[in-house]
């Protein structure tokens, strides 16, 4: 059986052989856990688990480096998941660029959202790593803290999880294709899986007690254990940009304009990764009028800085354009017996706030006190694994429902396409001008420190309340009263917006 083992360790065979656990593993395919999907949320998840003294088997179709235009960016409340999860050391070595907080760009006029000073969140005293920045603050002698994220080349950093992976005793990772899982025919429990060797063609079987399908955005496996499938309703379209020169360093940067959003932040100390949502139906963007190159070309390309301009469109001109669908799937319980479904799989947004990372960095936390030996001494107590996991999908909203619902929200409002959504744009525009609170609020939201969901209602409203504001201000007196209608309008749009995305939350 082809084991992927750690070269640096060199264990001997002795060794290996000398451990029960161990040789269930690699003789029979027996193991506590399988994890499918040695993705962010499966390789981390696996690490965590093998810590805690479990078995683990980990099956990923292909350990070459992933090459993707998304899961760049990890936001500060992922990088201090990291830390507590003991993986902090997977974003040494990979080129990682310090990430302080955001530059919203209007219509060419700028504004600076950086991560909120001295709001730790959740946090323990002693995971600090989100922690990294410091300054003076001019009305003080001391210094703010300021949380910061990091953002890297999606592979390198995938590799480095890997890494961690391999020098764990306690798991094998396996490069197979995994086709099925296997059932108990009489229970229905998911006993483990069927799978493929990658480079050889022959099929196996692997065993545990609990089944993990992390296999991703595209996972084969969602819609034989969730009723509802993802919306997509826009695709990002990625390029990388060498040597550009972004209007502020170590910012992510959000393009807003006629057309949908455009996302800019540094992924190395040369390379810029440009991702440009295109709406289904973008008549710019159609083959009659070119495809999206040319929309790229036309549109997207004259509203982004001028100092972008040029290294976007060398970009543009080597034709290394990619895409990725955008994709909205609401949380959901399962209450398969053997069997959990997480991730992507099971739960996404779209990626404009760049929260995925973060969502599954603390799932992982969360799981590590939920599955614990303490907790569940045995992975194959079924029901006391199913309580735990409905547990789980409720005590995660504090995080993930404030995430997804603020994801989804603001890619409504920076997508604009109708004139109450372009009112609101203005609205949450002017609003984060005002800074103070009203940049702390929803940056700390973002960026996975706040973690209340009733604060992003507040913000959210306080948003409408002023594009509401600033309508009626520029209105002529005579059109004021047809402007309070407009107004009212622009409200219900606001509830239209959200409401839909905080219902999805509350159902299991």
């Amino acid at each position: 059986m082809p084991l992927i083992l750690d070269a640096s360790r060199s264990p001997s065979p002795s060794a290996i052989e000398t451990t029960p656990t161990t040789f269930r593993r690699q003789e029979h395919h027996e193991s506590d856990v399988v994890v499918v999907g040695a993705g962010i949320l499966g390789t981390s998840l696996a690490i965590t688990l093998a810590r805690q003294g479990r078995s683990v088997i980990l099956l990923e179709k292909s350990l070459k480096e992933p090459d993707r235009i998304v899961g760049e960016l990890l936001q500060p409340g992922g990088v201090q998941a990291l830390e507590k999860l003991g993986l902090r050391e997977c974003l040494e070595g990979i080129d990682a660029i310090r990430v302080k907080g955001y530059e919203v760009i209007y219509y060419g006029t700028g504004v600076e959202i950086p991560y909120p000073a001295n709001v730790v969140g959740d946090a323990d005293p002693e995971a600090r790593g989100a922690f990294d920045g410091e300054e003076k603050d001019p009305r003080d002698t001391g210094l703010i803290q300021r949380p910061e994220g990091r953002s890297f080349h999606h592979g390198r950093f995938i590799q480095q999880l890997r890494s961690a992976a391999m020098r764990e005793e306690n798991i094998s990772l396996i490069e197979a294709t995994v086709s099925d899982t296997i059932r108990n025919d009489w229970t229905g429990q998911v006993l483990g899986v069927e799978a493929e060797y990658s480079k050889t063609g022959t099929k196996d079987v692997f065993f545990g007690q609990l089944t993990v399908l992390a296999d991703g955005y595209a996972s084969r496996f969602r819609k034989e254990f969730i009723a509802h499938a993802p919306v997509s309703k826009s695709k990002f379209y990625g390029l990388e940009l060498i040597d550009a020169d972004l209007p502020r360093s170590m910012h992510g940067h959000v393009v807003l304009g006629e057309g949908a959003p455009v996302l800019l932040y540094q992924i190395g100390t040369r390379e810029t990764r440009a991702l440009i949502d295109v709406p289904e139906g973008t008549p710019t963007a159609s083959h009659a009028n070119g495809g999206v190159k040319a929309h790229l070309r036309s549109v997207v390309l004259p509203s982004l800085p001028k100092c972008v301009q040029s290294s976007f469109e060398k970009a543009l001109d080597d034709g290394k354009l990619r895409s990725m669908p955008n994709s909205w799937l609401p949380p959901s319980t399962q209450q398969i017996p053997g069997m959990v479904l997480l991730g992507d799989a099971m739960n996404m947004r779209h990626p404009l706030t760049g929260g995925g990372m973060t969502v599954a960095f603390n799932d992982v936390l969360m799981l590590k006190d939920l599955l614990s030996p303490e907790n569940v001494p045995d992975l194959g107590d079924t029901e006391r694994v199913r309580k735990q996991m409905r547990d789980f999908h409720w005590r995660r909203k504090s995080l993930t429902s404030v995430i997804n619902i603020l994801a989804q929200a603001l890619y409504s409002l920076f997508a604009a396409n109708d004139p109450h959504l372009r009112a609101l744009q203005l609205g949450c525009f002017r609003y984060f001008q005002r800074g103070g609170s009203c940049v702390d609020g929803p940056v700390g939201l973002l960026a996975g420190i706040i973690r209340q969901p009733f604060v992003l209602f507040y913000h959210f409203f306080a948003v409408a309340l002023l594009a509401m504001w600033l309508m009626v201000q520029k209105s002529p007196l005579w059109r004021l009263p047809w402007t309070v209608l407009e107004t009212l309008g622009v409200f219900w749009k606001a509830c239209m917006v959200i409401f839909p995305f905080i219902f999805s939350e509350l159902r299991s």
